[in-house]
């Protein structure tokens, strides 16, 4: 655990400075802020791929998608950590710089930077006070988990099911039809893309449903935590 939270405060910023060390060597003509803000896009597409490789080797080792447990999951966490303050440091440098390169305010202070980035900063603080804290200590059976269980399938519903039904809503009153009429009056291949698109959601959200019965099934719930 203290390894890999180490390993992840060490990897990260000095990532983050290897990078901007190298675009600054090859590439004199940048500005200070295109290095930085290319740095930055380099190490969180560097954590996307680690974080996108984590899930297909979790996946494929478990069996059970619900009950199922793999040590990386856990590990993941604790390395994730250091990424997300490193991040929020990393926004405000891009923030500062491009702030210094537009001749506006001499600094940036905190306040202007946290109104800018309200919902990436709120991204950030709740993986990191709320995210982690469930996935670390094993509470499953407490109000705060099943909380976040029911915001977790309230938030995939609507952004991930209803979002289908809201476009072809949004389609049929800007042309005049209703809801069932757009299905017909849309080209064919829109509507097997769509049907392919929504189809793993509905099955996840249904194992996300699963799991919130087995959350809210006391015994159940004390017994996985």
């Amino acid at each position: 655990m203290l390894l890999t939270l180490a390993g992840g405060a060490l990897f990260f910023p000095g990532l983050f400075a290897l990078c901007t060390w190298a675009l600054r060597r090859s590439q004199p003509g940048w500005s200070r802020t295109d290095c930085v803000m290319i740095s930055t896009r380099l190490v969180s597409s560097v954590h996307a791929v680690l974080a996108t490789g984590s899930g297909i080797v979790i996946i494929r080792s478990c069996d059970d998608v619900i009950t199922g447990r793999h040590w990386l999951a856990r590990e993941y966490v604790w390395f994730l950590i250091p990424y997300m303050i490193y991040d929020s440091y990393a926004m405000y440098l891009c923030e500062w710089c491009r702030t210094r390169d537009q001749n506006r305010a001499p600094s940036l202070t905190l306040r202007n930077f946290l109104s800018r980035n309200r919902l990436m900063i709120t991204h950030h603080a709740v993986i990191l006070f709320v995210l982690v804290p469930v996935a670390q200590l094993k509470q499953q059976h407490t109000l705060l988990y099943k909380v976040n269980g029911i915001l977790t399938l309230a938030t995939f519903l609507s952004c991930r099911i209803l979002l289908f039904p809201f476009m072809y809503w949004s389609y049929g009153r800007q042309q005049g039809l209703s809801l069932l009429q757009v299905p017909f009056s849309i080209p064919f291949y829109c509507n097997v893309a769509n049907a392919f698109l929504v189809a793993p959601q509905i099955y996840w959200f249904c194992l996300l449903c699963r799991k919130a019965v087995r959350l809210f099934d006391t015994p159940q719930a004390k017994k996985d935590g």
